[in-house]
Formats: C-alpha cells, structure tokens, sequence
C-alpha cells in the first residue's frame, strides 16, 4: 500500500512529465491510499487547467469522467478527530498549507504511528520534506524520469 498525495494523482489523469514514471508506479499491484479530501483537490487541479487554457472544455470532461472511474479504485483515510489534531500539529511544526496537512495527517493515520511503514508518494515540494522529516518512506515524483 502507498499513500498518494493529490499532486502525484493528477498526473495519473493529465498529461505532464512524470505522467509515465508515476503511472508505472500506480499500475504494480500496490493499493492506493489518499486522504478523503483528494478527489475534490485532483478536481480542482483539472478545473484551474481548464480555466487557464491548458485543457479544452471537452478534455476538461474527459479527465472528470476519468477521476470519477478512478477514485472508485483507491482507498481513503476518512476525516478523523485524530487526522483534525494531527494535522493542526503539522502546520506549526511545517511549512504546509492545510490541505497538505490534512494529507499528511491522513498518511500518518494509516501508518498507525509508523511512518517508515508506508511510501508517500508526492510532487510538491514542502510536502516532501515534512514527510521525510515525519519519516515517510517518499516517492518524490519530481526526481522521476520524465518518462
């Protein structure tokens, strides 16, 4: 099982250079853990691509059509008074936003309080460090191979 980070998803539905490398990655028979909030975060990246011009209207459609069929093949770490508290923790020991901190919550949740049991796959940079620093096994997408 690896935890998956909304920006290391969004790849999986839209073209970008580590599209390939991480899709390797999803495809080898290990679960895909995210937080209950990363659908609504992977729509939201598809809906700023389209706003901006990068996808048209109708490829806009196609990867929703796309995050719908795949979210039905993840698993999700609920919302939890514990994901809440830990990740309030989070924002004062790291440089995260809130949802960065709720994923990571989310992460620390699932790991049971073993971080080094899980790979933490990410492609935002202040994520990254926090996982590695809270002892996540990380998959650094950004130092993938672009495929």
């Amino acid at each position: 099982m690896r935890f998956w980070d909304s920006s290391a998803l969004v790849p999986l539905l839209v073209e970008e250079k580590s599209s390939v490398s991480l899709a390797h990655i999803a495809m080898d028979g290990q679960e895909i853990l995210v937080w209950w909030g990363s659908e609504v975060e992977c729509a939201s990246a598809v809906a700023r691509l389209e706003r901006s011009g990068h996808l048209t209207a109708a490829e806009s459609h196609g990867v929703f059509e796309a995050l719908d069929e795949f979210s039905n093949t993840w698993s999700t770490v609920d919302a939890l008074e514990m994901v809440r508290r830990s990740a309030r923790r989070l924002l004062r020991v790291h440089d995260l936003r809130a949802a960065d901190a709720l994923q990571l919550a989310a992460a620390l949740a699932a790991s049971e309080g073993q971080p080094a049991s899980l790979e933490f796959v990410c492609l935002d940079e202040r994520l990254v460090a926090a996982a590695q620093r809270e002892g996540f096994r990380v998959i650094d997408g950004r130092r993938l191979g672009v495929g």
